[in-house]
């Protein structure tokens, strides 16, 4: 009974990391692939490696939290375990067939959370401090991304700013007795240097995702102490992988087309801000959410470079109206640094290129983010109050 029990739990273990890489890899590398940088099977392979690395050294973090200091480790026994896993990865396959970059750890806490409730035995002090990283988390992230866009990004653009060329980035010089790599006819070493900063990046968001997120997928089995740290986090990178070549094609799309048409300087900056906030928590041992911190640095930064047409004072006075509802991103894009307005003097019909996000695509991923945790905290807790441990 334990053989079965411990290969049912390996399998929803798997299941769950097959989950959380169809949600992941689509925030990682979604803008990646949007810009046409990287093919979807690329992006897959690329967050398979940066994920166990994440997951090897600073997941292991998160794995202790979720495994032990959030409900005492004595209840994730084997068939509780099984269950918890059972509860995350059912509310993470219902916003995976919608395409939407769910929150894993939101879902991952909420399950193990009703456990805790159930029995009577829940760290509300550790729940504080995680739910506290929650709210701070995504608030930081849009401010950061607000202060960018209102004061640096149009000067970022002016110098930095790289445009896809059509074609290729590169193609072989065939003019030599001996083809060597050589860049494509419309590419520019400019923009090579910023594909490779996007890809770069992409990477380090796969590292924070894996740093994050493999836990979600084996916390429960390391708790009840069924499998070792080590075997968990390699089974949960290998899960999140599979997960990333194959249905997170559709949050790929999500992300780098239906939810915004970012720049590539624009999704440089959300990358670096919402991976490193996410990167930093692991490391402290908190479960947070990479997907919501990028959203919502994404939303701070177009908020913020739409807010340049008013100072403080002419929107404290009133003097100047400020329409937010832009694509602000793009208005930049060609403009040569000693063209950048000063704060105040832009006009907002300069900003009015388009929307700054798809409204029912971002109100979609929102209901989501507050319906998975919900469900899965929900279901985890009426389970273990009325069939017990």
């Amino acid at each position: 009974m334990v053989e079965v029990l411990l290969i049912a739990g390996l399998l929803v273990a798997a299941f769950v990391g097959f989950n959380i890489g169809g949600s992941s890899t689509g925030v990682a590398f979604g803008p990646a692939v949007g810009a046409g940088l990287l093919r979807k099977v690329t992006a897959g392979a690329l967050m398979s490696v940066f994920v166990l690395l994440g997951g090897w050294t600073v997941g292991r973090n998160v794995v202790e939290t979720m495994g032990g200091k959030i409900v005492p480790a004595d209840y994730f026994t084997l068939s509780a375990s099984v269950a918890i896993l059972l509860f995350i990865g059912l509310g993470m396959l219902v916003a995976n067939v919608y395409g939407v970059p769910v929150s894993t750890s939101m879902t991952a806490v909420g399950a193990i959370a009703g456990l805790g409730l159930a029995v009577g035995d829940l760290s509300y002090e550790e729940m504080g401090r995680i739910v506290l990283w929650w709210i701070v988390a995504p608030v930081l992230a849009f401010w950061i991304g607000g202060v960018i866009g209102r004061y640096l990004y149009p000067h970022l653009e002016a110098r930095f700013a790289v445009e896809t060329s059509p074609g290729s980035l590169f193609a072989l010089d065939r003019s030599g007795a001996v083809p060597r790599p050589a860049l494509g006819p419309n590419t520019t070493p400019r923009e090579v240097v910023g594909s490779a900063l996007v890809v770069a990046i992409a990477c380090y968001m796969a590292f924070s995702a894996g740093a994050s997120n493999v836990a979600n997928a084996v916390a429960p089995l390391v708790g009840s102490e069924a499998i070792s740290m080590d075997r968990g986090i390699l089974l949960g990178a290998v899960a999140i992988g599979l997960g990333g070549f194959t249905i997170a094609r559709r949050t790929m799309d999500t992300v780098g087309t239906d939810l915004t048409d970012l720049p590539i300087l624009a999704a440089l900056i959300v990358a670096v801000v919402s991976s490193t906030i996410t990167t930093f928590l692991s490391y402290l041992g908190i479960p947070v959410s990479l997907a919501l911190s990028s959203i919502m640095c994404i939303v701070g930064l177009g908020w913020g470079r739409a807010t340049r047409v008013a100072t403080i004072s002419d929107t404290i006075t009133r003097k100047k109206e400020v329409d937010v509802s832009v694509h602000a991103l793009t208005a930049d894009e060609g403009r040569a640094p000693e063209d950048v307005e000063r704060i105040g003097e832009e006009e907002s019909e300069d900003l009015r290129v388009g929307d700054l996000y798809d409204a029912a695509a971002t109100a979609r991923v929102i209901s989501l983010w507050i319906f998975s945790p919900s469900a899965a905290a929900t279901i985890s807790f009426l389970f273990f109050r009325f069939v017990g441990v």
